[in-house]
């Protein structure tokens, strides 16, 4: 069985506005890409197993508002992008952020149910703005 495991940083800057964030990785828990997203006020849970942590998304009662995926320890880029095509409707209102060293350019969708995809090494700067970029809507929401 896999575990889900959870991870809050004290102090975060609050433009996450606690939003709970499915990270799919095999990287150690607290990594860098499960601090920055804690570090810029996302609530992160972490998973280790591609199609658990999929599971997990479609079947949560409580709902996940972010998918973000490390590509590089997930089968690739192309896996990711297969994972978001398989979780269908789900992706309407479930934003996903595809992170992989094979991405050619960043790319920041117009329609909310694709993929926002970012280059790696990740910089805390390409996720605040794929943050922002994939949770567009619901961030519009909290300061209207």
């Amino acid at each position: 069985m896999q575990l889900i495991r959870s991870f809050e940083q004290e102090n975060a800057a609050l433009v996450g506005f606690g939003i709970r964030a499915l990270l799919l990785t095999t990287e150690p828990e607290r990594g860098p890409i499960a601090q920055r997203l804690a570090g810029i006020g996302g609530r992160v849970e972490v998973a280790d197993e591609l199609f658990f942590g999929l599971e997990a998304a479609l079947d949560d009662p409580r709902g996940y508002e972010l998918l973000v995926i490390d590509c590089d320890t997930m089968g690739g880029i192309e896996l990711g992008r297969r994972a978001t095509a398989m979780l269908g409707e789900t992706a309407r209102r479930l934003p996903v952020i595809l992170i992989s060293r094979d991405c050619q350019r960043q790319v920041f969708p117009e329609q909310a149910v694709a993929p926002t995809e970012l280059r790696a090494p990740l910089s805390a700067v390409s996720l605040r703005v794929g943050f922002e970029h994939a949770l567009r809507e619901k961030l519009a929401r909290h300061l209207i």
